[in-house]
């Protein structure tokens, strides 16, 4: 957990600070503290199998090799930090045309571009997919299965959050998660009182970008709101942000303020219409 958060939070793509400043704190104070705190979180969600997260991506990878074998693509997946690393998935891609599709459906520059550091001059690289109709057709197939079993609720589009300072820098993640949550309420023909967009995840004191989410589930609960289901279209693979921060800690919050049924929403996972996504989004990137 110490070598993953040291890999994570020295990216200077992550966390903006001048070095001077920032890696004394980093080594000196928060790598003895954090990865204690970190473990525990993932031992709430670790599964027989790994890391959900490791899980679902070598799943989606090994679903996606099988369906484009028959164009001849290999498909290799990879971590931006920890391992497998971007370094050996494309060793295991010797020799071949390589077209890098990072897992982020919006663009940031503390994402998507973090992966264009480590690559070599020249590769090709999916910066977003996060206006696609078949990444939208896929969460709204979420949303409808889970409405079809249980029923229509108020739905919170949680999106991971992002320090204030990056967007009136210029970064567009901001703009492309508010016309994800737009263009996906639309298919699912939600009116406007029967959506809201949250960002989650934040640390540090900086400002970042609001509603946050925590307060947003409070205040829910608060106007009278009893039932609220959580989507995340940020994340295309559950993981620590989705099933702790959300699954586990916002139940509770929402829960606690006075909500009476809380339901947080799978990702996409290895869902059909995902793997089938994935395809129609490097498809023409193939050559």
């Amino acid at each position: 957990m110490r070598s993953y958060l040291a890999e994570f939070l020295s990216d200077p793509r992550v966390v903006e600070l001048p070095r001077w400043l920032w890696l004394p704190v980093l080594y000196g104070f928060v790598l003895r503290t954090r990865p204690r705190a970190t473990a525990r979180k993932y031992s709430a969600i670790w599964t027989p199998q790994g890391s959900p997260l490791a899980v679902h991506t070598r799943q989606q990878a090994l679903l996606l090799g099988k369906l484009l074998a028959e164009r001849g693509v290999k498909v290799a997946h990879a971590m931006r930090y920890g391992e497998p690393s971007i370094a050996n998935g494309l060793k295991a891609l010797a020799g071949c045309q390589v077209t890098v599709l990072p897992l982020y459906p919006q663009f940031s520059r503390s994402t998507t571009e973090s992966v264009r550091d480590v690559l070599p001059q020249g590769t090709r690289m999916i910066e977003q997919f996060h206006d696609h109709p078949a990444y939208i057709k896929a969460l709204a197939a979420i949303v409808q299965r889970h409405w079809a079993a249980h029923g229509k609720a108020k739905l919170l589009m949680s999106f991971h959050g992002l320090p204030k300072r990056a967007i009136e820098r210029g970064d567009p993640y901001q703009a492309q998660c508010l016309a994800t949550a737009k263009i996906l309420a639309g298919t699912l023909r939600l009116a406007p009182a029967d959506y809201q967009v949250s960002f989650q995840s934040r640390f540090g004191a900086a400002e970042w970008l609001k509603p946050y989410t925590q307060p947003a589930l409070v205040d829910l609960a608060r106007a009278g709101v009893k039932r609220v289901d959580v989507l995340c279209p940020g994340f295309v693979s559950d993981c620590l942000e989705t099933l702790e921060e959300i699954a586990i800690e916002g139940r509770k919050v929402f829960l606690a303020a006075g909500g009476a049924e809380f339901h947080a929403l799978p990702c996409l996972n290895e869902s059909g219409e995902w793997i089938a996504a994935l395809a129609q989004i490097v498809g023409k990137n193939l050559g």
